[in-house]
This record gives C-alpha cells, structure tokens and sequence, in this order.
C-alpha cells in the first residue's frame, strides 16, 4: 500500500510515484508519454536518481489518473522537498558570471521581487565600484571578475521596466558598512537615492533607532510568490515550498512595517552620505 504523501521524504517521493504507477495498471511508456516527459526520465525520478519538480509531479500524477486529493498532496510533497542548496565553490568553478546570467533570467519572468538584505548594498543597486569590491572577496581572476561586475551591471536593466514591482528593505548597517573608501560609499548612496525615486521602485531603510521585534538573520529575495532565494556563508539556498515563502513573506512585512520610506528614507541617506564626504574632506 502507497504512503501517505505527508509520510514521504525526497528520497520516497521517486518511489512512491512508481507504486502509484504500477498500482493503476499502466505501462511506464504510456505515463512517460502523457505526463511530456521521456520514458528515461521518467525511469530516473522513479529510481530516485532525479528529484522530480511540483509540475513533473502533477504531469505524472495526471497521467496515471489518481483523484484530486492524492495528486494535491503529493505535488505538495514535491514542493516541500524542494529546497535546493548548491555550495559557492560550486558556483565558482560553473562560473560566476554564469550566476548573474541565471538571476538576470529569474528576474526577467518574475513580476515581482522583495528583497531584504542586512549586510550589503543590494546587487541590483550597486555602483561598479562596489560591486567589485564585494567580489573581490571571492579571489577571482581579472577576466572573470570582469565578466562577474559586468553580468550584474546588465541585470540593473530590470530595475528601468515599469511593469514590474521592486521592493528593497536594507537596514541602515549597510548604509554605512564601509566596505570601499568614503567617497565610492558617497557615491554608493547617491545611487540608492536616485533608483528609489523610480516609480515602480520601493526602497525603505531600517534605521538603528527604532525598536526591533525581529532579527535580521541573513538576506534573502522573493521573487513573485514562488521562489525564495537564500544567501549563507557557504551557499546559496533555493526555497520554494509555499509554506517557507509564507516565512519569508511575513517576515519581509514585519521589516516593511519597521523601515522608514520616501522622504523619511532619503533624509537618513543623505545623512550619512554627507557624512562620509566629511570623512573624505578631512582624511
């Protein structure tokens, strides 16, 4: 008998959908054909040497022909299996450019990114100069360090399309991490104040001063309601179980609801930016 679906791990799911299969009488080839997918596939997700997405779930699912209930529970398990950590040293060795090349592509489909970030300027939002700055961290060739900066350079075209939604919460830390000298961290602010004043751009600062009844873990992007990026020390973590996001998207909100806005937000980086210049006229 076939397990419940909220009684099956990653590493079941594969063989649950087998059992579901050969329960409904039909031929792997049959299901493979129905569900727009290879018999091979098919073969590797069943064997648990491919982990199936939510949609390859359902496509098979349907193809068997199991009722609604079985087949929302179990697509639900997919979803909740589907966090995906790939290590930075990983990342590195693809290529890190090749990175900017698959957030530029998430960026384009998506209608709408959050994105709350404690540490760093957001990349959408840096200077090449600051950019480099915190890639310079990665010991990166000068040919692939070049390619990085200029990779997230052409992803900033996303933040000129008016149809969509770009909501950046930074706390007021990155407003003054100085992680370049006081005029590039000048300049760095001058950019934030200009992108916030796009329309469909919504940038809000969490200043020091105001009491906090959450806590700034890590930074993390949402991008719709489907996907939730996570960057840790070791890796990046891709979330797109709905209940995580629901975390995500909370939290995002309670930040939302603690950040100054509009002018509010541009006197407290103008605040600080006059007082880098300061830094630089007597350094």
């Amino acid at each position: 008998m076939v397990g419940r679906a909220r009684d099956v791990n990653r590493a079941q799911l594969g063989a649950a959908l087998r059992a579901l299969r050969m329960a409904s009488g039909k031929e792997a080839k049959a299901v493979a054909r129905s569900a727009l997918m290879s018999p091979s596939k098919l073969s590797k997700i069943e064997n648990a040497r491919l982990a199936p997405s939510a949609a390859d779930v359902e496509r098979i699912l349907t193809a068997i022909g199991v009722s609604d209930e079985v087949k929302a529970e179990y697509t639900a398990a997919a979803r909740a299996s589907a966090t995906e950590t790939t290590a930075w040293r990983l990342l590195k060795r693809i290529g890190t450019h090749k990175g900017q090349q698959a957030a530029g592509a998430l960026e384009a489909q998506m209608s709408m990114l959050r994105l709350f970030q404690p540490a760093l300027v957001p990349g959408l939002l840096q200077t090449p100069e600051y950019i480099r700055a915190v890639l310079r961290r990665h010991s990166l060739s000068e040919d692939t360090l070049i390619r990085t900066v200029n990779g997230r350079l052409e992803r900033q075209s996303v933040l000129y399309d008016g149809t969509k939604s770009l909501r950046f919460i930074i706390t007021e830390p990155v407003l003054r991490w100085r992680i370049v000298p006081p005029q590039v961290m000048a300049a760095q602010l001058d950019r934030i104040a200009s992108v916030s004043r796009l329309p469909h751009v919504d940038i809000r600062v969490v200043p020091l001063g105001v009491r906090q009844y959450d806590f700034a873990n890590h930074a993390f992007v949402i991008r719709d309601d489907r996907m939730v990026t996570v960057e840790t020390v070791h890796a990046e973590v891709v979330v797109t179980d709905p209940r995580d996001i629901g975390l995500y998207i909370g939290k995002f909100e309670g930040f939302e609801q603690a950040a100054v806005s509009g002018d509010d937000m541009l006197t407290l980086v103008a605040k600080i930016r006059d007082g880098f210049l300061r830094q630089q006229e007597t350094g």
